[in-house]
């Protein structure tokens, strides 16, 4: 009669009003039960410690204290399954991870700042004509 009992609740740590409204955010789902909605949340939860750990492990081996994006491209390229659907998503890193980042660009205001190759500004999303072609629409920045 040494019998425990576990009455601990599993509650995720994301906030579950707002992972519905992103699951909502595809057109094909109108509806998401309480069910789909706590096995999405710890799904979400869990991917994100992982890819924090495996993160963390990159930048330990390079003998680093904060995790940057290029540590993240690194420990999602080591794992295949996580590298087949996210690789594409991550941004490119603006510059090597030794390099360290000048005075003068801390003094530019943003306006002035170069933006990395393939970028383009938010603004340019929002006014882009239907006619325009992305070229055409870079161009006419310079």
């Amino acid at each position: 009669m040494e019998e425990e009992e576990n009455n601990e609740t599993i509650r995720p740590e994301f906030p579950t009003g707002r992972v519905k409204k992103i699951m909502k955010l595809d057109k094909d789902i109108n509806k998401v039960n309480s069910e789909a909605l706590f096995l999405v949340s710890c799904s979400a939860e869990l991917f994100i410690r992982f890819l924090a750990e495996k993160s963390a492990e990159v930048a330990k081996g390079k003998k680093r204290r904060i995790v940057k994006l290029e540590h993240i491209r690194i420990a999602v390229k080591r794992h295949r399954p996580t590298s087949d659907f996210l690789l594409d998503s991550l941004p490119l890193p603006a510059q090597p991870l030794d390099r360290p980042i000048t005075d003068q660009s801390h003094s530019r205001p943003a306006a002035e700042k170069p933006v990395p190759a393939g970028t383009r500004r938010i603004d340019d999303f929002f006014n882009k004509s239907a006619n325009k072609s992305p070229s055409q629409i870079d161009n006419e920045e310079s």
